[in-house]
């Protein structure tokens, strides 16, 4: 017998009932049916910004998005009407006028799903920019960012607490900004890399990656991930070494680790270049 606080409503014909205070989209789910995301993030707040994750509920006079809006009483919601697949397609030609697809698993499925043009809108929109490199330890590339607040979810109050970086500028001049245009090591950033972590395109980026990327040696096929403990200190932070041709290239955590969540401080996400120093191993073999 069910107990405490539930919802009753109708995804695409068929009655549910969810707890209360549910999002829309994990109300689909349950119902078996897929919502796409491209801004939202598990660990992060749903920030509605790229409105892939649109369905229609009747009595609402626009689209509302699944991945923030919470569960009501009664609610009667389409998720694939040709409302909202008409929408879906205009915003995966949209982002694709932007950013290259192929570094956007979310987006190619978008693109499949919706049966969008790639070619629709890629007219020159976008805004040139130049490559950000002005630190040793990642790239920002904003030619390739859609502004899904990740990244100032990330270093906000979601996980690192920095506030290094938000949102500038109105319309098309909105970007992401560190404040009166700043160099990163001129800014509060702490270089976490965690908005690099979260990031869904690429505009964010390992220098490490970047740089095999930018030499064709970058090879995702190759890559072999090892599952560690950090050792600089006693809190257990888990880490995923990321190796290709016997070399670590990247380091993350997953999400779903007690203690991370997914987030790293500096010296975890970078501070893997000890290992592989040449002079390490004579170290070692000195050590009685």
């Amino acid at each position: 017998m069910e107990t405490g606080d539930f919802r009753q409503l109708t995804i695409d014909g068929e009655v549910c009932r969810v707890a209360a205070g549910t999002p829309l989209k994990d109300a689909c789910l349950l119902a078996g049916k897929e919502i796409p995301t491209l801004c939202w993030h598990e660990r992060l707040t749903p920030a509605s910004t790229c409105r892939a994750c649109v369905v229609e509920l009747e009595g609402s006079r626009t689209l509302v998005s699944a991945c923030s809006r919470l569960v009501e009483e009664g609610m009667v919601v389409h998720t694939d009407s040709p409302r909202v697949l008409h929408a879906r397609r205009g915003i995966a030609e949209l982002l694709l006028s932007v950013v290259e697809d192929a570094q956007v698993p979310e987006l190619q499925e978008l693109v499949q799903s919706t049966g969008a043009d790639v070619a629709h809108f890629r007219f020159g929109a976008t805004l040139a920019q130049p490559t950000r490199d002005d630190n040793d330890l990642y790239i920002r590339d904003y030619s390739q960012c859609i502004l899904c607040y990740r990244c100032v979810e990330a270093c906000g109050e979601d996980a690192q607490n920095t506030f290094a970086i938000h949102v500038a500028g109105r319309g098309f001049g909105a970007h992401i900004d560190t404040g009166f245009d700043r160099s990163l090591v001129d800014s509060d950033c702490v270089f976490c890399g965690n908005c690099v972590q979260v990031c869904p395109t690429g505009a964010l980026m390992d220098k490490t990656e970047w740089t095999l990327r930018q030499t064709g040696e970058w090879d995702e096929s190759c890559i072999q991930v090892s599952e560690t403990t950090c050792s600089y200190c006693g809190v257990g932070c888990a880490l995923d070494l990321h190796v290709l041709n016997q070399r670590i290239v990247k380091v993350t955590s997953p999400y779903s680790h007690p203690v991370t969540q997914g987030m790293l401080c500096v010296k975890g996400r970078y501070g893997y270049e000890y290992v592989q120093r040449p002079d390490t191993s004579s170290v070692h073999s000195s050590a009685p």
